[in-house]
């Protein structure tokens, strides 16, 4: 078992930067990725960003040049630097952790950007 915990998220004005962290603990060998997720009311959950065990990433279009992730091995944790933020960014954000035949999934944590 994997077990994520999400912290960072908060109440943030339009234009403003939030930074949410991701740490793993549990059996974490043979994760091949990690990234996050959103899900905002009334909709489905999307991909925001992943980061696999080589450092390539794959951001969605909506957030390119906006977030940022990053990754510290030494932690077991993961990173979302979150700028420009949107009212559109509203969402509850997910840590994700994928291995070859399970993918595990935080609690996530509350983002909400007022215009």
């Amino acid at each position: 078992q994997v077990q994520l915990v999400e912290s960072g998220g908060g109440l943030v004005q339009a234009g403003g930067s939030l930074r949410l962290s991701c740490a793993a603990s549990g059996s974490i060998s043979g994760i091949n990725a990690m990234g996050w997720y959103r899900q905002a009311p009334g909709k489905q959950r999307e991909l925001v960003v992943i980061i696999d065990s080589a450092g390539s990433t794959n951001y969605a279009g909506s957030v390119k040049g906006r977030f940022t992730i990053s990754r510290d091995n030494a932690k077991n944790s993961v990173y979302l630097q979150m700028n420009s933020l949107k009212p559109e960014d509203t969402a509850v954000y997910y840590c994700n952790a994928e291995k070859t035949w399970r993918t595990y999934w935080g609690r996530g944590t509350q983002v909400t950007v007022s215009s």
